[in-house]
Parts: C-alpha cells; sequence; structure tokens
C-alpha cells in the first residue's frame, strides 16, 4: 500500500497527463467520427439532390416534348385549317375571275372600262391575297411556337413547386388548365379577328406599290421578289413599330373570348399558370428586338421560298420567270400558288423552313433555355 502511494507521488503528474491526452484523443476521435458522419450525410444528401435534378430534368423534358408535339399535330393544324378557311371566304376572288373568264368568250359582255377595271382589281386583291398568307403563316406559325415556349417556362416552375414535396410530376396541383387552353386557342385571334385589319392595311400597301404598274409590264424572279419584299417592309413600317402584334393577338386580353372554332379538348396540357399573364409574356416576347430580327428572318425566307416555287410552276408550263413574264400572266401563277401557301400545316414548306432555319431554331432553343434561369 505504502508502494502504491510512494508510486502515485512520483509519477502523479505523467499520469495525469496522461489521463488527459487519452481523455483528448477519446474525446477528438469522436468529434472526427461525428464530423465524417456528417460529411456522409451531406454527401449522401447532394447525391440524393443530383438524382432528383436528374428525375426533374427528365420529366420535364418529357413533358414539354409533349406540349411541343401537341402544338406542332393540334395546335397549329387546327390554326392553320381555320386560317385558310377564313382567307378563302374573305378574299374570295372566284366572282371576279369568272367575269373575266367570260369576257374572254364572249367580248361583247364587257366594255374596255369594264374589262380594265376587273383586271386592275385583279392585280390588287391576287397580290393582296398572296401577301395576306405568306404574312399570315410566318408569323401564326412563330407565335404559336412563341407559345410552347411561354408553356414550358411556366410547366418547369410549376413542377420545380410541385417537387418541393413530390417528385413525381403526376402529383403536383393542376389548376387553370382553361388558362392554358385559351391561351393556345388564341392562335385565332388571327383569323377570328386580326384578318379583318390585316387585309385591308395590306391591300393599301399594294395598291400604292402597284400604282401604275401595266398588264404589259414584265416581272422576273428579281423584280417580282423585290417587289414582294417592298410591299411587306412598308406594311411592316405602317404605324407604331408593334403594331402588327394586335393582328396577332388581342390588345386588351381580358375582353378575349375563345372563338367558336376552337377544337383545343381537355388533354391539351398536364398543368397551368394565369391567362392574363400567359399573354402578357407573349407579348412581350413579339416586342423583342431578338423577335423582331428572327420575324425578318423568317419574311425573308418565306418569300425566297416563294419566289423559288413561281419560278419551277412557270418552268413546268414551259415559261420561264427567271427570263421575265407578264404581269397578266404573272397573276395567273399567283392565284395558282396561294394555296400551296395555306397548305397543310405537316406538309406546308413554308413553315418547314422557318421552323429549320438555324438561327429561328437558335432563338427558340435560347428562350426556352433563358426562361428556364430566369
Amino acid at each position: 500500500m505504502l508502494s502504491l502511494r510512494n508510486f502515485w507521488r512520483r509519477h502523479k503528474r505523467k499520469i495525469l497527463i496522461t489521463a488527459g491526452v487519452l481523455g483528448s484523443g477519446y474525446f477528438l476521435c469522436k468529434l472526427y467520427n461525428a464530423h465524417q458522419q456528417k460529411l456522409a450525410d451531406l454527401e449522401r444528401e447532394l447525391a440524393r439532390q443530383r438524382a432528383n435534378d436528374e428525375i426533374i430534368k427528365a420529366q420535364l423534358q418529357g413533358h414539354f416534348e409533349n406540349v411541343q408535339l401537341i402544338a406542332d399535330t393540334t395546335s397549329l393544324p387546327h390554326a392553320m385549317q381555320y386560317l385558310r378557311a377564313r382567307i378563302e371566304e374573305v378574299l374570295d376572288l372566284s366572282q371576279l375571275t369568272e367575269r373575266l373568264q367570260k369576257g374572254k368568250g364572249q367580248p361583247t359582255t364587257l366594255t374596255p372600262s369594264e374589262k380594265f377595271e376587273l383586271w386592275d382589281r385583279l392585280k390588287i386583291l391576287s397580290f393582296t391575297q398572296m401577301l395576306v398568307s405568306l404574312w399570315a403563316v410566318t408569323m401564326l406559325s412563330l407565335y404559336i411556337k412563341v407559345q410552347v415556349n411561354i408553356l414550358g417556362r411556366h410547366l418547369y416552375i410549376d413542377t420545380a413547386r410541385g417537387l418541393e414535396s413530390s417528385l413525381l410530376l403526376e402529383n403536383v396541383d393542376i389548376a387553370d388548365r382553361d388558362d392554358q387552353q385559351k391561351f393556345l386557342a388564341s392562335a385565332d385571334f388571327l383569323a377570328n379577328n386580326g384578318l379583318l385589319a390585316l387585309i385591308p392595311n395590306i391591300q393599301a400597301v399594294v395598291t400604292e406599290v402597284l400604282e401604275g404598274k401595266k398588264l404589259t409590264d414584265l416581272f422576273n424572279t428579281t423584280s417580282l421578289h423585290e417587289t414582294v419584299m417592298h410591299i411587306l417592309n412598308k406594311f411592316m413600317s405602317v404605324g407604331s413599330p408593334h403594331q402588327w402584334i394586335d393582328y396577332l393577338m388581342p390588345e386588351d386580353c381580358g375582353h378575349y373570348k375563345r372563338g367558336p372554332s376552337s377544337s383545343i379538348d381537355d388533354t391539351i396540357l398536364p398543368d397551368s399558370t394565369s391567362f392574363d399573364q400567359l399573354m402578357v409574356e407573349a407579348r412581350a416576347v413579339l416586342s423583342s428586338a431578338e423577335f423582331g430580327k428572327i420575324m425578318g428572318i423568317s419574311l425573308k425566307v418565306a418569300v425566297d421560298a416563294l419566289v423559288q416555287d413561281m419560278e419551277a410552276q412557270s418552268q413546268s408550263t414551259g415559261a420561264s420567270l427567271t427570263s421575265g413574264m407578264p404581269l397578266a400572266k404573272l397573276l395567273s401563277r399567283i392565284l395558282q400558288i396561294v394555296p400551296s401557301l395555306l397548305g397543310e400545316a405537316s406538309q406546308n414548306q413554308i413553315i418547314q423552313i422557318i421552323r429549320n432555319e438555324p438561327e429561328v431554331e437558335l432563338f427558340f432553343t435560347l428562350l426556352y433555355a433563358n426562361n428556364l434561369v430566369d
């Protein structure tokens, strides 16, 4: 017992230091293990979040592609069909051409002044019909593409909010579906309302540009291209810089009602947002400088395609627009080409050319990408 006390006296300091070191080591070991556990938990959480992000991206992409498919297979074809019917109804030139045909077969039925007046009307109205069709198809295809991108943005936002409580998109609350249906159905505004102002305004510009043009004047591919572009540029410069938007969508969306022609059904979209907000955002995109550039490119490639088609058409009949033809003969070519301008969306050359134009593709890719990070 005495020796134990002596041992304690001699080694007390060493024992205390050793105990302190061992205790500190044990504490540090526990602290290190706890820290490592937290790091492991954090890494698992980050891995889970990355996996969730991939799920969200995959499901979002699938839903967005579904929306785009619906727009391409339902919204655009329906809107094109209705637009074609309305243009054919409002710009029906059959009676005018029938009178001229009758006058050609029976010269005594028309006086020279009546014949001149009918030809002059045909000149103005055939160009008007062609320009209205070209502009309307180009702008309608772009507008519906804008709609799809805006809906894609809201799809992302609504999905992200819903996924705070669930990873399954099917569990996201579905609200205001009618707003989305109304938004897509607003593509019919051009045919229902816009044409009523678009046609006389384009006709006024056509009348001004073609004033003094005689039926014997020669037109070739270059002069036709220049004339069509001149009419389009002059028309787009009339009024305020963005006045043309009012042909595509109502200025006051609060008073806009879905037209009776709408065939959008309940399967159209998985989720929704405010109709007013969608329309405001669509107008903002159409008013942007970036869209203005894309619109100019689209109209230019549409005119290029039109002139090329008319040249191919003339060659198939033994004539050549390249070497020039009288305006009177050109008018018959215009009347023949208009139906193809308003052809079915899936086979419409102008729509396909605009859709595949690299700068147009890039614009809508960036628009959708920017929407996702706004």
